[in-house]
């Protein structure tokens, strides 16, 4: 990520969003926070994103975007915003799921809970690591930690609508609509 992050910065390279669904994984930010509360049955890396230890598994959209800030002249909480909007756009459009932010909670969350983390890094302008959305994650992996410092309950699209989602699909849709945000 950081060699693609440095050649977007470097115009070497265009911005673009990789999407990808993880082998079961546990990352944690840059505060490096020991939030474990069980032992961990996958393994645990150590990123520089920022943001507390999540899981990042099947069943889970992975949005990695690289967008250049400083060319689009945007701060990092307008792009927060933009991600967490994207989000919320899709599931109220698409899926018929009130969706929103919660103030000093990033991420995107329903009465459930959170259905939706982030975390990002910027370096030289360029922002990346990304979002994960939960399609129809095995909530038993959230259990053996304290899912990005909270004790509030993590969702997902199924537990929601009972409607399995292709995560392929669902990560085109998200990326359609950060698109459509950065445009």
């Amino acid at each position: 990520m950081r060699g693609q992050a440095e050649a977007i910065a470097a115009n070497d390279a265009e911005e673009v969003i990789w999407g990808c669904e993880h082998e079961p994984v546990y990352t944690t930010g840059q505060r490096g926070i020991d939030n474990r509360l069980h032992r961990l049955d996958a393994p645990l890396v150590q990123t520089d994103r920022g943001g507390e230890t999540t899981f990042h598994g099947p069943g889970q959209v992975m949005l990695y975007p690289f967008v250049h800030l400083r060319r689009r002249g945007l701060g990092v909480r307008t792009y927060v915003h933009h991600l967490e909007q994207a989000c919320i756009d899709l599931l109220q459009q698409e899926y018929g799921i009130d969706a929103e932010r919660r103030c000093g909670l990033p991420g995107v969350w329903t009465e459930s809970g959170k259905i939706a983390a982030l975390g990002i890094r910027i370096r030289s302008g360029i922002a990346y690591h990304g979002m994960a959305l939960n399609a129809d994650v095995e909530m038993k992996w959230f259990n053996a930690i304290r899912p990005c410092g909270t004790t509030l309950p993590v969702t997902s699209l199924f537990k929601l609508t009972g409607r399995r989602i292709d995560t392929e699909t669902l990560g085109r849709q998200l990326a359609a609509a950060l698109n459509r945000q950065l445009a």
